[in-house]
This record gives C-alpha cells, sequence and structure tokens, in this order.
C-alpha cells in the first residue's frame, strides 16, 4: 500500500533506526543495569529471532490494520465514528484507545498459557537492553493481527493514526527496553506519562511479582489505574530472564524459534531465592 510505504517506510523506518542505534551506542556508555553476557552475541540473536517477526509486521500486520481501518469508516461502526469531534480530538482519543488495548494485550499474553507460550521468548533474554526490543517470536505477531485488528476496528481508528502509533509504538519499545541509565530525578518525571527503562526492567524480572506489573506501553498512567504499577524496585537487585530458563547457553535462535512449539517448562517464579541467590545459580549455569 502506497500509504505503508509513504509514512512507516520512507518515514518511520529511518526514525526507528536512528532511534536504536542512538540507544545502542548510548548504553554502552551509560548502563543501568550491569551486563551478564556478552552484547555482541545476543544482538546476532534477537536480530536473527526478530527477522519473521517484523516480516509478517510489514507486510501482513501493518497492511490488515490500515485495511480494517478503511472497512471501519467505509461501515461507520467503529467508535470513532459515532460522534462529532474535531480530526485532531478523534486521532487523540484512538492512539489513545490502541495505547491502552495493546496494555490489555500485554497482560492477556502473560495470562493465557498460549499466548504466553510465544511471548515467552521475548521474557527469556539474560539481559535487558534495545536489542530485547527485537526478541519477539512471529507467532505472537500472527497472534496480534487477530487481536489489534479487532480493535483498529472497533476504535475506528483512521489510517494515518494506525500508522503514527506503530511508529511511536515501537519508539517506544525500543527506548524502555534499553539498559539505558537516566538520571533518577529524570526517570521520575518521564515515568508518570511514559514507560522508562526502570519502570520495564522490574517487568523482565524473574520473580512473578515483578514480571506480573509495568505492562503499559507507552503511556504508564494505565498501570496506574489499573494499579499494575511498581515502582522503586534496586535494578541492581533484578535477576533478567526467565526463572525456569536461566541457563543461557540453551537459547539459540533455533530453540527460541521452537520454543513455543514445545513443552514448556512449568515451576512457581514467585520464587524463594534471594537476589543474590539467584546470581549464584545463574553464576553455576555459565559456568
Amino acid at each position: 500500500m502506497k500509504l505503508i510505504h509513504r509514512i512507516f517506510d520512507r518515514k518511520g523506518t529511518p526514525v526507528l533506526t536512528v532511534v536504536f542505534v542512538t540507544l545502542f551506542l548510548l548504553e554502552g556508555n551509560r548502563a543501568l543495569r550491569k551486563r551478564k553476557l556478552s552484547r555482541a552475541s545476543r544482538v546476532v540473536v534477537n536480530a536473527l529471532v526478530s527477522v519473521p517477526a517484523f516480516t509478517l509486521l510489514r507486510f501482513i500486520l501493518l497492511p490488515v490494520l490500515v485495511q480494517l481501518a478503511r472497512k471501519s469508516a467505509g461501515t461507520g461502526i467503529g467508535l470513532n465514528h459515532r460522534y462529532q469531534a474535531p480530526r485532531s480530538v478523534k486521532g487523540l482519543i484512538a492512539f489513545l484507545l490502541l495505547d491502552y488495548t495493546n496494555y490489555l494485550w500485554h497482560i492477556l499474553n502473560h495470562k493465557l498459557p498460549i499466548l504466553w507460550r510465544f511471548h515467552l521468548v521475548h521474557h527469556t533474554d539474560p539481559d535487558l537492553d534495545v536489542s530485547t526490543a527485537l526478541r519477539f517470536h512471529f507467532g505472537e505477531l500472527i497472534g496480534s493481527v487477530f487481536y489489534r485488528g479487532f480493535c483498529v476496528f472497533a476504535i475506528g481508528a483512521s489510517p494515518f493514526t494506525v500508522l503514527l502509533y506503530e511508529i511511536l509504538f515501537e519508539t517506544a519499545t525500543q527506548f524502555h527496553h534499553s539498559n539505558l541509565r537516566l538520571t533518577y530525578q529524570l526517570e521520575k518525571r518521564l515515568n508518570k506519562v511514559i514507560v522508562t527503562p526502570r519502570m520495564h526492567g522490574i517487568h523482565h524480572s524473574v520473580e512473578k511479582h515483578q514480571a506480573d506489573s509495568n505492562y503499559s506501553v507507552i503511556f504508564s498512567f494505565w498501570d496506574r489505574l489499573h494499579k499494575t504499577a511498581l515502582l522503586n524496585v534496586p535494578q541492581q537487585s533484578i535477576v533478567t530472564g526467565s526463572a525456569n530458563y536461566l541457563d543461557h547457553t540453551e537459547l539459540t535462535v533455533q530453540f527460541l524459534l521452537r520454543l513455543p512449539f514445545s513443552k514448556i517448562r512449568t515451576g512457581d517464579t514467585e520464587s524463594s531465592f534471594q537476589p543474590s541467590q539467584w546470581e549464584q545459580r545463574r553464576n553455576m549455569l555459565a559456568e
């Protein structure tokens, strides 16, 4: 579609590339959390895992969302077509609702076993940095086509709003996954509105009560609204990853792509281990 090429390919992709490279360089010098593994090896794994997912995003998800946005306008069924307001107001409302429905989608990915199988690939990353924003299984993208497509149609978002949201969605995802150390004062101000690296770092903890928090993507106030916000956890006390997949040597590209279709290891991730004990366990696995 020409609209996708004009907005996402020609404008969005260069922006996302610049943001990724900038965050990658900055987090190398201003790391928020101590790195456990080689960044180079993880970037390769995360990039290769992302290839099928981002191919689907560009050639299936975006065309479907844009087409459904047009169909919603044609039928007049979507919420935004049911009331009178300036285009800018409707665009803002649609943008907020798209972000809210993605907050709910994130929760569903954690709560529904069939969805968790695919989202688990993202959470197995032993470290957390901007490359983790690439680490999504293609199965998760396929599932999101149905959910996000329904939401776009029901909201009545315009094609332009859909594409603008996707660009800012990806930008926010890169930012809050980054290992960039901002001043505490700046983060405290920012996370009143948007999700920050410290806030999302808590979500990637092996501890269940920490992982079951901070689901927001762009705007952080959805977590506050639903009381799923968790802040002020010291970053150095967080052990990143999945409690049942702490052996980083097995987390190859092939293993991660097959993971959702294999038997998922279960266990109570609400562990009695203290952070230092988690570190000892991880170090033993790394040896």
